[in-house]
């Protein structure tokens, strides 16, 4: 599945990460920071109070001295990097919304993104909720391979997963900048090309920050999958588009009055696409793609809204349907080549 010198890398920084976990005594992902700070620094183990131990140190120190034949391209540590994230998740499990967006659905967004952007112009992607960042670093990476000159912007609360990709960005030289703050809050950007999203679900604890948005429910705590999407529109540009992974009943929830307010007042809905089913472990945990356009000059709804279901992900046939759906859809529609 991948090549050799992913599979060898990947059992080499492992062995290194479980090392240093067990001297530093930390967890998982603060330990895979450490590891990948430690490539970045020219594969220099960092030595603090002693810690870890001089034969700790020689023991890395040998696995960094064979990591450093292995040349790698910024997809393929960004794949390397995916595996070692998920072994770490079998170890030390991570709520629903830490977890990584598969690189399938990633895919999916780089294909739409490529489908409605011109890729003669630079390009800008924002994701509000970038968590760990493989979606914003799949996006980056993917769309650079295609000769896009893309940079990303990220944004999230968590400390410890914004680390991760803080770390994963620089090692793989992305082009991104992150913003530790409340996705909510003011950000301090200029509005972007794209914004993007696998968007948390949940309730936001803030009500009085939550009545700042159409979105917001009148009374106790407001879906953050709402208000974040509204957020995020808020910083695209006039006729810019936003792509973000909802539940798949989004529109029939206890909530989505407030939200199709929003939806009929700010933005146009052009498409929503329903993923495979096998993806998800149940009926409730299903989700889907939503094309949203920003209001502007040159946007407006299409006559036929994008209603697609996606088969499967793992039989080409399928995946080649659908990408002839939207490319004839978009044709009729007239966005961008």
């Amino acid at each position: 599945m991948f090549p050799e010198k992913i599979e060898e890398s990947f059992h080499l920084h492992l062995e290194a990460i479980q090392l240093l976990q067990n001297a530093l005594n930390s967890s998982y992902l603060d330990t895979y920071v450490e590891n990948v700070e430690n490539v970045i620094d020219q594969f220099q183990v960092r030595v603090i109070d002693g810690v870890p131990s001089e034969q700790v140190t020689e023991q890395v120190n040998a696995l960094y001295q064979r990591l450093k034949n292995i040349s790698l391209e910024q997809e393929e540590i960004r794949k390397l990097s995916q595996l070692l994230l998920l072994k770490g998740s079998q170890t030390e499990p991570l709520q629903p919304n830490h977890q990584l967006t598969p690189d399938s659905i990633g895919f999916l967004f780089v294909f739409l993104i490529e489908q409605l952007t011109n890729k003669e112009q630079p390009l800008s992607v924002l994701d509000i909720s970038v968590g760990m960042g493989n979606l914003l670093l799949t996006i980056i990476s993917n769309l650079s391979l295609a000769n896009y000159q893309v940079t990303g912007v990220g944004v999230d609360n968590d400390e410890t997963l914004l680390a991760v990709a803080a770390a994963n960005s620089q090692w793989m030289n992305a082009d991104i900048q992150l913003f530790h703050q409340d996705g909510l809050q003011s950000l301090l950007i200029d509005p972007m090309d794209i914004v993007v999203s696998d968007l948390p679900v949940g309730y936001y604890p803030i009500d009085e920050k939550a009545q700042e948005f159409v979105s917001a429910s009148p009374e106790g705590h407001s879906f953050a999958h709402h208000l974040l999407m509204e957020q995020s529109m808020n910083y695209v540009k006039e006729g810019g588009f936003g792509l973000f992974l909802v539940p798949s009943n989004f529109l029939e929830t206890e909530q989505s009055q407030y939200l199709k307010q929003w939806l009929s007042e700010s933005v146009y809905v052009q498409g929503i696409i329903q993923l495979p089913d096998d993806l998800f472990k149940n009926e409730a945990s299903r989700k889907s793609i939503l094309i949203l356009q920003r209001r502007g000059s040159q946007a407006t709804q299409v006559s036929e809204v994008l209603l697609a279901k996606l088969t499967s992900l793992k039989e080409p046939k399928y995946v080649t349907a659908f990408f002839q759906e939207f490319v004839a859809w978009k044709t009729k529609n007239g966005f961008a080549k």
